[in-house]
């Protein structure tokens, strides 16, 4: 009995045949099922940008369904690099402030040669040559403050260093522009610091409702009014990165007390008066408005995330410095960013979470260079960008403003389909 029990199963394997295969489809099915669920989504969803909050990090991040996750990764010494492999300090578009070669900044060489590697892929410096070919014909327009321009110049160095057949012009209301004639490919800087339109308001003799409430003066910002030097902007780029924030907590320009931010809508002052991060809401969500509305068919449009600053011992006006000449360290991060310390630098990430809620259910995709920008602690000017104090705002050039084009050349590719 022992014997024919133990032979059982094997003494009529096409029994069997039926179950297994059924199992196997159960797991073929199961296996399928769950690859189609962590497949990335086609491209028309890229417009909608979702939402988590990472435990290691007290900011909101934006998650798209890029290649991989671009915003988190570490740098890594490349000895290699040499200035000519992207362009030189004699690229004449370099704010002279940032040049920081030509201003003798001690670590100056050494800057460019830190790679950005997120951490499940590759970011690879884009090719110059081969992104003039697939963008002729092709208009791009970065509108924003001066560190939008911090990327403009490095955008426009490395595709000169390989085609000098480039002509000045200037869309209406840019700052400065540049055609590769070769290509027809035009790129511009349409500088503006609040994206809204803004201007210097004084009290009526005749009264009003803000000098009834004691109001002097201060600046008018018209929350659903672009700025006339970027207004024209959205109908005439096929490619469009924003940015704004800096100017937004900004107490030099916009004395809370003796010159402060003052919010019209519709033409008429908001009662009671809002804000400064209140109205920066409303300004997101009427440029958002504003954009969509007027773009071109098919344009593509980012939204580039606050760029960090790296003020220690105290802000600008305070003997703050930034003397580092390495890249931070990720606890270091941590003590200057996160928000619960609420230190020098905190706006970085608090522009960022009024930027994340703007942004919701909009056809704007997120240049999210905020977490790999605030390792680099060693790569502003600092005492060599001319000013009577440190600037530990802006970047060098050559320097991480070209990791964030190398970003937004790959983002750009993806959303095109190109490889």
């Amino acid at each position: 009995m022992a014997n024919r029990a133990h032979q059982n199963p094997n003494q009529n394997p096409k029994k069997l045949f039926p179950l297994l295969s059924l199992l196997i489809f159960a797991s073929i099915f199961l296996l399928l099922s769950i690859s189609n669920k962590t497949s990335f989504s086609s491209s028309s969803s890229l417009s909608h940008p979702t939402f988590f909050k990472p435990n290691d990090r007290s900011d909101p991040v934006i998650s798209h369904p890029w290649p991989c996750n671009y915003s988190d990764g570490k740098w890594i010494y490349s000895s290699n690099f040499r200035f000519n492999d992207r362009y030189g300090s004699t690229c004449k578009e370099i704010f002279k402030g940032w040049s920081c070669l030509l201003n003798n900044k001690s670590n100056a060489e050494e800057i460019p040669k830190w790679r950005w590697k997120p951490g499940t892929c590759h970011l690879h410096p884009f090719d110059p040559l081969k992104f003039l070919h697939t963008y002729r014909d092709t208009n791009i327009g970065f509108v924003g403050d001066s560190l939008n321009r911090n990327m403009f110049v490095s955008l426009f160095c490395t595709l000169k260093r390989v085609s000098r057949e480039v002509k000045k012009w200037r869309p209406v209301g840019a700052d400065r522009g540049f055609t590769f004639l070769q290509y027809n490919l035009t790129i511009a800087y349409h500088r503006t610091n609040l994206l809204a339109r803004y201007g210097r308001w004084s009290a009526n003799a005749n009264g009003g409702t803000l000098e009834a409430l004691g109001y002097k003066e201060g600046y008018r910002v018209d929350v659903d009014v672009p700025e006339v030097t970027w207004a024209k902007a959205s109908n005439f780029h096929d490619i469009l990165i924003f940015n704004t924030g800096h100017w937004w907590w900004a107490p030099s320009k916009f004395d809370p007390v003796k010159s402060p931010m003052l919010f019209f809508e519709k033409d008429q002052p908001i009662i009671p008066p809002i804000s400064p991060d209140v109205g920066l809401d409303k300004v997101l969500k009427h440029t958002i408005h504003f954009v969509e509305k007027t773009a071109r068919p098919g344009a593509i449009k980012f939204f580039r995330t606050q760029s960090p600053r790296h003020f220690e011992g105290g802000d600008w006006d305070q003997g703050g410095s930034c003397q580092r000449l390495q890249p931070l360290l990720s606890e270091q991060v941590e003590e200057l960013f996160s928000l619960k310390n609420n230190g020098t630098n905190v706006e970085t990430r608090v522009v960022n979470q009024h930027l994340y809620e703007a942004l919701k259910g909009s056809h704007f995709h997120v240049l999210d260079i905020t977490h790999m920008s605030e390792f680099r602690a060693d790569a502003h000017p600092s005492t060599a960008g001319g000013k009577k104090h440190d600037d530990c705002m802006h970047w060098c050039l050559p320097g991480i403003t070209d990791t964030w084009n190398d970003l937004f050349v790959t983002l750009l590719n993806f959303i095109k389909g190109k490889k």
